[in-house]
């Protein structure tokens, strides 16, 4: 096979794990940040989706050298209780993590055929119960259902950046230019920069990979990860286009005409139509039922991957599915605020990112275990100063979640 052929193959983990970079967590901050301080933050989300890439291609390259995903190799080289801590945490996270993606799904219903909110909770339920009874087919039909939800949310993008007619030149400054507007604007950025890490797909990303394609000698599992490396790049690419473009959206609808203040996803949506028409609200409804029947999908995929790799067990996806809705649909009936809900299921999210992201370096800067594919050490290196980096950044915003300060 060559050309295009010999690459489809191996595309799709990347546009499964990628879905938790688009999800409805990461439409409030970004129009936050657009209608505060219109394109100048565009840098931090380009910064934040390389460090995105450079994970995410490590935990596909732990599947590919070891066969086995992060879970399973946490089980099998951490003691026994750190083990049990380890999964309790992950199971929280990935319970944490769908309960706003589900909530994100069920608001784009609500928002695109004005039900109800529990209606669309209902509706939400039903639709990944659908998608999910695609993985007795394999990983593809799968697959495919989460890269079109995606080609959607991207191609909802378009429409909007079409219909907004955003500033360019500013956009090309604000992008390779970094910047400040005032100690909120550094706060905001932080958020991003904070949010980059998704602990459950790290997971998720080394169990797609780790049975996939499996490599017969050395120098095959090198080539199995060139092109895994080429399916991060186009997958968290198009992830980073997104979030730059729901930023831009923000910058020139609201901030640019003043409106500052827009900070909610239900605000953004009611302000969207009178500015730019129907078609660029319905454009953002569909866009986030997209994101969040997607990103709600995969949460639920992550946390059957977290339980069999540290407990060696297993229960029906229906069953999982169905236990984690259930804080979702009551978070609904009780009529929490959505967006709110959003903002402290990311604050629960924080707590996990240390107990994934440190033993992925730590495993694949190990030889005995990665063989050819073993980081070099600059690789290492600036993984473990991004890990971190961005550790300390959720830190501080835990203790400014929790104080008030910081601002």
């Amino acid at each position: 096979m060559r050309g295009l052929a010999s690459v489809l193959p191996y595309l799709g983990p990347a546009f499964v794990a990628s879905v938790a970079y688009i999800d409805p967590g990461n439409y409030a901050t970004n129009i936050e940040s657009g209608a505060q301080f219109g394109y100048t933050l565009l840098w931090v989300i380009l910064a934040a989706n390389l460090a995105a890439m450079l994970i995410q291609s490590l935990s596909a390259k732990l599947g590919i050298a070891t066969g086995r995903n992060l879970a399973e190799l946490c089980r099998e080289r951490f003691p026994r209780p750190v083990v049990w801590l380890m999964w309790i945490v992950a199971e929280l996270v990935a319970m944490a993590t769908d309960l706003a993606e589900f909530l994100g799904a069920a608001l784009g219903f609500a928002l695109l055929f004005h039900f109800p909110l529990l209606i669309g909770g209902i509706l939400t339920g039903i639709t990944t119960f659908a998608i999910l009874a695609l993985e007795r087919y394999g990983h593809r039909p799968i697959e495919a259902v989460i890269t079109s939800l995606v080609g959607v949310i991207a191609g909802c993008y378009v429409v909007e950046t079409v219909l907004e007619r955003p500033d360019w030149n500013a956009i090309a400054r604000h992008a390779l230019i970094p910047e400040f507007a005032g100690p909120e604007s550094v706060l905001l950025a932080t958020g991003i920069l904070g949010a980059t890490v998704m602990p459950h797909v790290i997971y998720l990303h080394s169990a797609l990979t780790q049975h996939r394609i499996v490599p017969r000698t050395p120098a095959e599992a090198q080539r199995i990860f060139r092109f895994e490396v080429l399916d991060v790049v186009i997958a968290m690419g198009i992830a980073g286009l997104v979030n730059a473009a729901m930023l831009i959206m923000a910058a020139s609808t609201f901030h640019a005409r003043g409106l500052s203040d827009v900070g909610t996803i239900e605000e953004a949506h009611r302000t969207l139509q009178p500015l730019l028409g129907p078609l660029a609200s319905t454009a953002f409804a569909l866009s986030l039922l997209a994101s969040g029947l997607s990103s709600s999908t995969v949460g639920t995929m992550a946390g059957q991957v977290v339980m069999q790799g540290f407990l060696h067990r297993t229960i029906p996806v229906w069953l999982r599915r169905g236990i984690t809705m259930l804080p979702a649909l009551i978070a609904i009936a009780l009529g929490l605020d959505p967006t709110r809900t959003l903002v402290i299921s990311q604050v629960v999210l924080s707590f996990g990112i240390p107990f994934a992201l440190l033993p992925l370096i730590l495993f694949t800067a190990d030889r005995a275990l990665m063989g050819a594919l073993v980081n070099r050490r600059p690789t290492t290196l600036v993984a473990s100063i991004l890990a971190l980096l961005i550790i300390g950044l959720n830190l501080w915003l835990l203790w400014t979640t929790f104080t008030g300060s910081g601002a």
